[in-house]
């Protein structure tokens, strides 16, 4: 995915040519905020950022920011650090990429995945996300999850138009969405399957759907739903669930991340996604009702 705007993870100090500690950004740049515009130039890219402010002779800057749903200016000064180059003295994002599972498509070729919305690993707020394409993965390897240490799917993301399969266009907390392309969608062989609603589940075993191991087809593992709890505070945890299949705790330990919108399914129905794993209890995690990603 592309942010929407360069996304600031943080700000801080560097040496200058004087051997003084240099500060540009202090108290007018924080963590989370957005870079919009410099000098009333949109920019979109961290290198032609960085670019602009190397070649700015120290001269002041206008940055257009965005933060949280303020936008505003700031102007800042470039300093020159001891190896001559002009900064900031902040550090910037412009894309994030990982591996996580699909949990359904539509008729109309939308998908939905991963239950929970693709945070920034430093700052751990929501992206904002200008654009995203979607791509086969292939798994290599599993680690396995154990108390205290979350496990991992590994897999290989090979960025060949040939393994794009759709595009991304949000970026919520009830997971990433956009469309599949009709080719990729009619290689998919599966039935329409139907929703459980909330009401609908209940306590007891289930099942989830998911690729692990370098397996080419998803495969079903039995689960226990522990808890169910319809008006959570986290919409992202509104089921409770353990994993009890033999084969999916020998391979994987539990949930582990790259599982995140793994379909949870009851009495022929899908009724949710995985979401989270209890780091203490790789066995256990939450998952998200499936209304809540449709809606």
């Amino acid at each position: 995915v592309r942010t929407d705007g360069l996304l600031v993870i943080a700000e801080g100090e560097f040496e200058g040519m004087d051997k003084t500690q240099k500060e540009p950004s202090r108290r007018l740049l924080q963590a989370g905020d957005y870079i919009l515009k410099v000098n009333g130039e949109e920019v979109t890219t961290k290198n032609a950022f960085m670019e602009m402010v190397s070649n700015s002779s120290g001269e002041e800057m206008v940055l257009t920011i965005r933060r949280n749903e303020e936008v505003f200016e700031v102007k800042i000064k470039p300093e020159m650090n001891d190896e001559g180059e002009y900064k900031l003295g902040i550090w910037i994002r412009d894309n994030a990429q990982g591996v996580g599972t699909m949990t359904y498509l539509q008729e109309d070729y939308s998908f939905g995945a991963l239950g929970h919305g693709i945070n920034d690993t430093d700052t751990a707020v929501l992206m904002d996300v200008r654009s995203g394409s979607l791509y086969r993965t292939e798994i290599v390897s599993v680690k396995k999850g154990e108390g205290g240490t979350p496990g991992e799917l590994t897999g290989i993301i090979d960025y060949n138009l040939k393994n794009k399969i759709g595009v991304i266009d949000k970026n919520s907390i009830e997971g990433i969405f956009g469309t599949v392309s009709e080719s990729a969608a009619a290689s998919i062989q599966a039935e329409p399957m139907a929703i459980g609603l909330k009401q609908e589940v209940r306590l007891g075993e289930a099942q989830i759907l998911c690729c692990v191991d370098g397996e080419t087809q998803p495969c079903l593992y039995t689960v226990e739903i522990t808890g169910v709890h319809l008006d959570h505070d986290n919409v992202n945890r509104g089921l409770e669930l353990k994993v009890t299949d033999p084969l999916l705790l020998e391979r994987t330990g539990g949930i582990v991340q790259g599982m995140s919108g793994s379909p949870i399914l009851q009495d022929g129905k899908i009724i949710g996604a995985v979401t989270h794993v209890l780091v203490n209890d790789p066995a256990k995690g939450y998952g998200i009702f499936i209304e809540n990603m449709l809606t």
